[in-house]
């Protein structure tokens, strides 16, 4: 019905406004925050519904269920703001030095000081696995997978180029960095400051140096 009667004036019509349009991006920057905050289990429906401005019949009209809500979270998450953490590490001329910006830029994002974002990293802190959703927990485990892979890959690429040690562990260091960046996550999640984390940093970075990884020239 885009017309309505004026009762003033029943000869004449009145043109409704346009409905809202649904902003998708906007929405899933409201559920993400949400359930960075809170957690996957302790978010409700109502609660999602609140901060997106939009009614229950809506959220699963356009996301099916709060599960596959939260699945797209996780996507927009990963597009949206790991850029804030791997950016420089993509664009670095080395391994050590691709390291050196992930944890440093870790230590800055992590504790809000990049953007007005939560404290710590949502696929870091989420719990939903042991919260009985195993398929969520899977699709996490995934994205947490992410940071060791791409740490492994750079590394393997410096010691292809001969920039490392051909008997250097790829493997066990990538490993050591991934969790290092996990444990700066909960510090910050804590409280821990930028400069509380860009001392961890500063002693991964030492501890690699110390290996004097690179081939001497």
């Amino acid at each position: 019905m885009a017309n309505e009667t004026n009762p003033e004036n029943p000869t004449t019509t009145k043109k409704r406004g346009r409905p809202r349009v649904f902003d998708r991006d906007a929405a899933l920057a409201k559920a993400t925050e949400l359930f960075w905050r809170k957690g996957y289990e302790a978010t409700s429906i109502s609660n999602l519904t609140e901060a997106m401005n939009i009614r229950t019949p809506s959220l699963y009209a356009a996301f099916g269920s709060k599960e596959a809500l939260y699945i797209e979270v996780l996507e927009f998450y990963q597009n949206n703001y790991g850029p804030l953490v791997w950016g420089r590490f993509f664009n670095a001329e080395s391994a050590q030095k691709a390291i050196e910006n992930l944890l440093l830029d870790s230590a800055a994002t992590l504790t809000g000081c990049k953007a007005d974002i939560p404290n710590g990293c949502m696929v870091s802190l989420s719990s939903v696995a042991s919260e009985g959703y195993l398929h969520l927990g899977d699709i996490v485990q995934n994205a947490r997978s992410l940071t060791f892979d791409r740490i492994k890959a750079r590394l393997d690429e410096d010691v292809k180029a001969g920039k490392l040690k051909p008997d250097f562990d790829t493997n066990a260091f990538a490993r050591y960095i991934q969790n290092i960046q996990l444990g700066m996550s909960v510090l910050a999640r804590d409280g821990a400051t930028r400069k509380d984390l860009e001392g961890v940093a500063e002693m991964a970075m030492l501890t690699l140096h110390s290996h004097n990884l690179e081939i001497d020239k």
